[in-house]
């Protein structure tokens, strides 16, 4: 496996995710910001926080196996959240959740969430990022 993922001594031991990827590969992917989008480029959970990280994490899983990878390839995601507030927690690991649950993934990545104002398209709620390390 080219991702090896740890919460080292030191550092907190968060329990959704982990603080550190070791990558050792020989190809780089950058996955462009994926949202709730199907394949055809149709909205996908319309108002539902839960639905539309499901998708973008969906989004996310196909862009990497596009790439000759899996989901275990990825070394870190960036989450962009509209108003994020302390209440979508449970929304955020609803999504995280079912999205594992469809493909048989292990979403504990190293993750940075950031709350934006917007992002662009009115109706996203959410966008996922990832860079991923295959060998």
């Amino acid at each position: 496996m080219a991702v090896t993922l740890m919460n080292p001594e030191g550092l907190p031991k968060p329990e959704v995710y982990r603080q550190l990827s070791v990558a050792r590969g020989s190809k780089l992917v950058f996955v462009a910001g994926q949202v709730a989008r199907d394949a055809e480029g149709n909205p996908v959970g319309a108002g539902d926080f839960a639905a539309q990280v499901e998708q973008a994490l969906l989004n996310v899983d196909t862009a990497v196996r596009a790439a000759g990878g899996t989901f275990d390839d990825i070394a870190r995601l960036t989450i962009y959240v509209v108003g994020w507030d302390a209440g979508k927690y449970p929304l955020l690991g609803e999504g995280v959740a079912r999205a594992a649950a469809k493909r048989g993934i292990d979403p504990l990545k190293p993750i940075t969430l950031l709350g934006v104002v917007g992002l662009g398209e009115p109706d996203l709620m959410v966008e996922i990022e990832a860079t991923a390390v295959i060998e």
